[in-house]
């Protein structure tokens, strides 16, 4: 199916950018890699009549480490960030955006993209909350800082105002003796994960001093549970204890039974995922090289 007609907008600043999206009003879209909202719009989920081009704006793909701090601006493509030094220096960021659809998604796909279309699907906001991540959205009152905790209320739904714009995400590099993990269990490698976990915890002497868990496409918005991550926290990382942290996380899921899969099996997936997650970021932490191993069924 083809989009409704639309005006094309493009700008090559910011401001530019922000004063034509305030100036068009809710008839108009931010286009960055066209990923999402293209497809949306074929399908006519959304009819914009008008789109504003990011992607001259310069300066908001860079990744950079600033002190202990990434910093990866929202026009960053998955290609991009999984070939970055940050990348290969926290194999989660590159489970995650190496996984990503297929090459050519995520050579155009952007992190600022994913992030704005609030899909429960999405890889990214996933990873982000085990990394307790901070977005930095400027629009026309300003600039402020959005934890990705808070970006979310609603599926497809996020609390940015009108013609506000992600241009930056931000988190702390991990401490020593920390590591995480993002699995992700597919169809196919293209399609949304029918399930997904990322994993970030820090060993102390084998004990978990701390840990963030998170699961995607298991309900409306990304799932965390404190119930789960306090079960591990101060505790060693046995059997029995990763299996009682996955069963309640997978507790407070909402799974939404669709063509990838019933609620049950959802459920299972994620259950194992949580598990096989802990797994290798524990591994990971005592020095193990691990790749992670993509299911597809």
């Amino acid at each position: 199916m083809y989009p409704a007609p639309f005006h094309y907008h493009r700008v090559d600043s910011l401001q530019d950018a922000i004063s034509r999206l305030a100036e068009l009003g809710d008839s108009a879209r931010a286009l960055a890699g066209g990923q999402t909202l293209l497809v949306w719009m074929k399908l006519r989920f959304d009819e914009p009549r008008h789109l504003v081009d990011l992607s001259r704006i310069p300066g908001l793909s860079d990744i950079r480490l600033e002190g202990d701090e990434v910093c990866i601006g929202a026009l960053a493509t998955h290609a991009e960030i999984t070939k970055s030094a940050v990348a290969a220096a926290i194999p989660s960021v590159y489970d995650c955006g190496s996984g990503i659809a297929d090459g050519q998604i995520r050579s155009r796909g952007t992190i600022g993209g994913a992030l704005g279309s609030a899909d429960p699907s999405c890889d990214w906001p996933v990873l982000l909350h085990t990394l307790d991540a901070v977005l930095t959205c400027t629009g026309p009152e300003g600039t402020r800082s959005i934890p990705v905790s808070e970006l979310v209320e609603d599926i497809y739904t996020t609390i940015l105002q009108p013609a506000e714009l992600i241009t930056g995400i931000r988190f702390r590099m991990p401490p020593e003796n920390s590591a995480g993990a993002y699995c992700g269990f597919k169809r196919c490698a293209p399609a949304y994960p029918t399930a997904s976990v990322a994993v970030q915890l820090t060993l102390e002497d084998d004990i978990c001093s701390e840990v963030r868990i998170a699961l995607g496409s298991a309900g409306l918005t990304t799932v965390t549970s404190k119930e789960a991550e306090n079960i591990l926290r101060g505790s060693r990382l046995t059997e029995a204890n990763i299996d009682k942290a996955a069963q309640a996380i997978v507790a407070a899921a909402e799974p939404v039974p669709d063509q990838r899969g019933a609620e049950d099996f959802k459920r299972a997936v994620l259950h194992s995922l949580v598990k096989r997650a802990v797994d290798i970021a524990m591994r990971r932490c005592q020095g193990e090289t691990i790749g992670v191993h993509r299911e597809y069924v």
